[in-house]
């Protein structure tokens, strides 16, 4: 298992979440970009999901590069009873997942859709990198209950 690397990511609530404050099991995934369809199906999962997880002791945080404001806005659209958070650092660049990728013949950077699994410690237990969205809640939620 690998540490956690330093970083902030500020969240909806207005606090900010620093990776060496987390002493909970934790999901961080990370999605392209708030409001579109398969980040909508992602986040909506993750909330169908939620008392699952909660009862396992996991907390669960959604990531984009969206703004606070944007993040804010889907989270209310949604009714999203987690966190979100934009990464107004570098913090896909420290977890690798800020990657190229084109679409349409245009080349650009952005986030590998990724999901992260981290234990007590503040350790990455478990990665999903390149995530389908159809599934992949419910495929983590049967993942940490082996934590």
């Amino acid at each position: 298992m690998k540490k956690l690397p330093n970083f902030t990511l500020s969240l909806i609530d207005g606090s900010i979440l620093k990776s060496s404050a987390i002493t909970s099991k934790t999901i961080l995934f990370f999605y392209p970009k708030a409001m579109t369809p398969g980040c909508t199906v992602e986040v909506n999962e993750f909330q169908s999901n939620l008392n699952k997880f909660q009862k396992l002791g996991f907390t669960i945080i959604g990531c984009s590069k969206d703004s606070i404001e944007n993040n804010i806005k889907f989270a209310e659209k949604y009714k999203l009873r987690y966190l979100l958070g934009s990464d107004l650092t570098n913090v896909c660049e420290k977890l690798g997942i800020w990657i190229e990728k084109s679409m349409y013949g245009k080349i650009f950077m952005g986030i590998e859709r990724s999901t992260f699994l981290i234990d007590e410690e503040g350790k990455i237990s478990k990665i999903w990198r390149k995530v389908k969205v159809a599934g992949h809640a419910e495929e983590v939620f049967y993942a940490s209950k082996e934590k």
